[in-house]
């Protein structure tokens, strides 16, 4: 578990995230007005409504950047990727009390999950807790454990939007529990002797609470017909990497294919049926499989699976007895990685020097000593870093998908690809400042085209970025 805390410090990934910086800049906005925005602060498109979904992270992202300065960034995701690998040991104990099993698949999740970003990381988290208290609820037949649920939902909505799918997998749990019931009422005897029945009405209670404390965020119910724009909009699709179903062309590909193996290997041994869990992974798989991003959706369905598997029958009872000083030594041992990790990373200079790899810290020093013209144009990349960094220049575009929608967007990969002329983005026509990376394909023609230098001067460039001023 304190993996993740090493590799972050090493890593400082947190940095790199085109994410990461609107967040803070929303969160600061949010305690400096004592409000919550309904339209696109920080952009040229003023007028567009926009939700912060995420507001509850934005504000303790803000908060600790009041108190730990850039440090808070790295941080905050250590913090996190500790939780979910917390959640995941116990995901993959349910049943089972073998400790090293589960301290493997933790490591395997981690490794598949390791560039997840916050507040994406805080989903995986509650979606992890949500398994588990479902899982829970299967194996011991209490319904009582399903009362965590509507508060773990309050929390969730107002951290990440991907709180939808958690919905999701409750109706998927209710499904469940209809299609065994009904087995059940048919005398049907493959059902998993395992799994306790529980009452549909209390479990069915249970989700409608949750749903109504899902609504109980300042933007209420516009949250769900948000979540398709923001996660899985046509433009994501078409221009987004991550978007894209796997190539197996990385380490990590294949290690999530022999997972999901494992885990249907798993289910096939026990020659009994258990709805829930193969509902959920053939779901969860699917949807990893398809879009890159999301293949954490797979990742812990089979480390329930996984974990639980005949492989790890032999001496549970022995091994119950001596749990004990394994977990509190490997608590132990992880409390102290993650306090000397977090001691070790650089202060504020050194970490605007990582930076600067990344994002154009120079040319946005230059920006704000020399005053170009705006309206300003910018790559799409650096669009949430400027929001944070030149607070008085409100961006062209940024990876909010949900405020700029699929035209906006789609007009801008297609100009910036050169499918479309310069004068076809209405921001880029009416831009009189461009901040481009310094090997775009568009910042090379504005330098070497005669009929585009003449009307774009080049008035600053170093080896990552170059600003242009319109003649």
């Amino acid at each position: 578990m304190s993996a993740a805390a090493v590799y972050e410090a090493s890593r400082l990934s947190a940095l790199s995230s085109t994410d990461v910086w609107w967040h803070l800049r929303t969160g600061l906005w949010i305690l400096q007005n004592h409000t919550l925005p309904r339209t696109g602060l920080f952009s040229q498109h003023p007028d567009l409504p926009w939700s912060a979904s995420s507001w509850a992270y934005d504000v303790l992202l803000g908060t600790a950047h009041g108190v730990l300065g850039l440090r808070a960034i790295p941080m905050l995701l250590m913090t996190f990727k500790g939780a979910v690998a917390w959640i995941t040991f116990h995901l993959a104990s349910v049943g089972r009390r073998n400790f090293w099993t589960a301290v493997a698949l933790t490591a395997v999740a981690q490794y598949l999950m390791r560039g997840v970003q916050p507040p994406a990381v805080l989903s995986i988290a509650l979606f992890g807790a949500e398994l588990l208290l479902l899982v829970h609820c299967r194996r011991s037949g209490d319904p009582r454990i399903l009362f965590w649920l509507p508060p773990l939902f309050l929390l969730w909505a107002n951290v990440h939007i991907q709180f939808v799918a958690g919905l999701l997998l409750l109706g998927l749990f209710l499904l469940a529990l209809g299609i065994e019931q009904a087995l059940r009422s048919a005398g049907v005897g493959w059902l998993s002797n395992r799994i306790r029945p529980i009452p549909f009405s209390k479990a069915g209670a249970v989700a409608a609470l949750s749903v109504l404390c899902s609504l109980a965020t300042p933007y209420s119910f516009r949250l769900f017909p948000q979540y398709g724009r923001s996660l899985y909009s046509a433009v994501s699709f078409h221009y987004g990497a991550e978007m894209r179903a796997m190539t197996f062309r990385q380490p990590e590909d294949f290690a999530l294919m022999l997972l999901v193996m494992g885990a249907f290997f798993v289910l096939g041994r026990r020659r009994s049926l258990e709805v829930f869990e193969l509902m959920a992974l053939v779901a969860a798989t699917a949807l990893a499989f398809r879009i890159q991003r999301d293949i954490w959706f797979a990742v812990l369905p089979c480390v329930v699976v996984v974990g639980d598997g005949p492989l790890w029958r032999g001496g549970e009872e022995n091994e119950e007895n001596r749990r004990g000083w394994p977990e509190a030594l490997a608590l132990a041992l992880t409390m102290w990685v993650f306090v000397a990790a977090a001691a070790c990373l650089p202060g504020q200079n050194a970490l605007l020097t990582r930076m600067s790899r990344e994002f154009p810290l120079k040319a946005c020093g230059f920006i704000v000593k020399n005053r170009p013209p705006q309206p300003l144009f910018n790559e799409y990349t650096w669009g949430g870093f400027l929001t944070w960094y030149l607070p008085d220049y409100p961006v062209a575009i940024d990876s909010r998908v949900d405020l700029y929608g699929d035209e906006i967007l789609d007009e801008y990969f297609k100009v910036t690809t050169a499918k479309l002329r310069l004068d076809a983005n209405p921001d880029l026509a009416s831009a009189r400042t461009l901040l481009l990376d310094r090997q775009s394909g568009m910042a090379i023609a504005l330098i070497k085209l005669p009929a585009l230098s003449s009307q774009y001067q080049l008035v600053y460039s170093d080896d990552l970025a170059a600003v242009f001023v319109r003649q």
